[in-house]
């Protein structure tokens, strides 16, 4: 027994106004239920072949409408006999040898629930109970997932541990329907009359345990991102990218509960409404950003400014200490602190650019006959972050005579 496909592709036209007795989806479905029966749609002035259809039971003849984004499964006596998911029109027929159990399509998709059919595939007799159901194939959107504390991971880019308190939805797709409905949908959903099977609902059990399970890998998912070098192993950039957070997650899940291999189903794409991080976190988020600032063309830019402005207060004060960085490249300002530390001596004095030589004295005099403007200049590149406060200290206190 089986289906006798009548017409593939969306429903339309002449099969539209001809088929109307039929079995379609049962009307207002949220979009964001997973499974829903299918239910008797009646007649049309006689037309049909479906007017005495007894309840739970799909009679020969009885034709049913599979459309885009969905598949239909039918279930006699708790078994799973019939699977269609490609769209189109179908006849039901229990006694045509041409009649097929399964229709699949094309594609990866058709591969991957042949293998399931393979599995679960019941064969069952004519005019016993059967019941159809839908289910969905397309996105199912606004699942929300959050932590009410902070969750922890390891963080390759600042190689030490982080912590955020996080909240946002995601997108699930069913993408094989008979692993979904054969391992994960309860009973009490594929029974005549049943509820729709609905994720949203705050009264699905089997909706909330998928939740619990979201968050319980959320330090999983944040560090299979923050980990992965693909990604850039930065933290910042997890809410611009839906897509790649997701597949973070799905594989969270995946190597923990093993949702797309056992229960048919995979997260598609996050949207992270709101991240807290914890105070540590911060603080090592502001130093990254000092970082970047001084890094590339940009840091160059500043140094140079910096340096500029520190030399032209050196020479409107009167102090030439800060004219012997003329001449040099930024790049050796780390290095400048270990030369000026040292007192000049005859032997190693040269002349700055436009200096006339002096005697090594003279010189040496000259710089240690003002000592506060030497230190004040050094104080402007300490602010500037262009040395350090040991560097400094150091020069203070060798000037002062400390």
């Amino acid at each position: 027994m089986g289906f006798i496909k009548s017409f593939g592709g969306a429903l339309g036209g002449t099969f539209a106004d001809q088929w109307k007795d039929f079995y379609a989806p049962k009307p207002g479905v949220p979009a964001t239920a997973g499974l829903f029966p299918a239910v008797p749609q009646g007649t049309n002035a006689g037309r049909g072949e479906n007017t005495k259809s007894s309840e739970n039971i799909i009679t020969n003849g009885s034709k049913i409408v599979v459309p885009e984004g969905t598949a239909l499964i039918t279930i006699q006596n708790g078994q799973i006999t019939g699977l269609i998911a490609e769209p189109g029109g179908f006849e039901f027929r229990s006694d045509d040898q041409n009649s097929q159990s399964m229709f699949a399509g094309d594609g990866m998709f058709s591969s991957t629930l042949k293998t399931s059919w393979e599995r679960f595939k019941f064969g069952g007799q004519p005019g016993t109970q059967q019941l159809a159901f839908y289910v969905n194939l397309k996105e199912i959107p606004n699942n929300k997932f959050g932590t009410q504390s902070e969750i922890y991971w390891d963080d390759a880019y600042f190689g030490t541990q982080v912590g955020a308190v996080t909240r946002g939805t995601y997108t699930l797709k069913i993408v094989d329907p008979l692993l979904f409905v054969k391992n994960f949908v309860p009973a009490t959903y594929l029974q005549p009359n049943s509820p729709v099977f609905d994720f949203a609902d705050m009264d699905n059990d089997a909706g909330n345990q998928l939740f619990n399970e979201v968050v319980g890998t959320l330090s999983a998912a944040f560090s299979n991102y923050t980990n992965d070098p693909s990604k850039g192993n930065r933290i910042s950039k997890i809410q611009g990218d839906q897509i790649g957070f997701a597949q973070a997650m799905a594989q969270a899940v995946e190597d923990a509960y093993h949702w797309k291999t056992e229960r048919g189903l995979e997260i598609v794409k996050t949207a992270i409404l709101s991240i807290e991080y914890d105070e540590d976190t911060k603080e090592l988020m502001k130093d990254v950003k000092k970082a970047d600032a001084l890094s590339g063309a940009r840091g160059n830019a500043f140094m140079q400014q910096a340096a500029a402005r520190g030399m032209q207060a050196a020479g409107e004060n009167g102090g030439g200490a800060s004219m012997a960085f003329m001449g040099m490249g930024m790049n050796a300002a780390n290095g400048m602190m270990g030369a000026t530390q040292q007192q000049p001596t005859q032997s190693s004095y040269q002349p700055g650019f436009g200096q006339t030589q002096q005697p090594a004295a003279q010189t040496q005099n000259s710089n240690e006959q003002d000592p506060m403007t030497i230190l004040s200049e050094k104080k402007k590149l300490l602010d500037a972050g262009l040395i350090t406060q040991e560097d400094y200290d150091k020069l203070k206190n060798q000037l002062l005579g400390i």
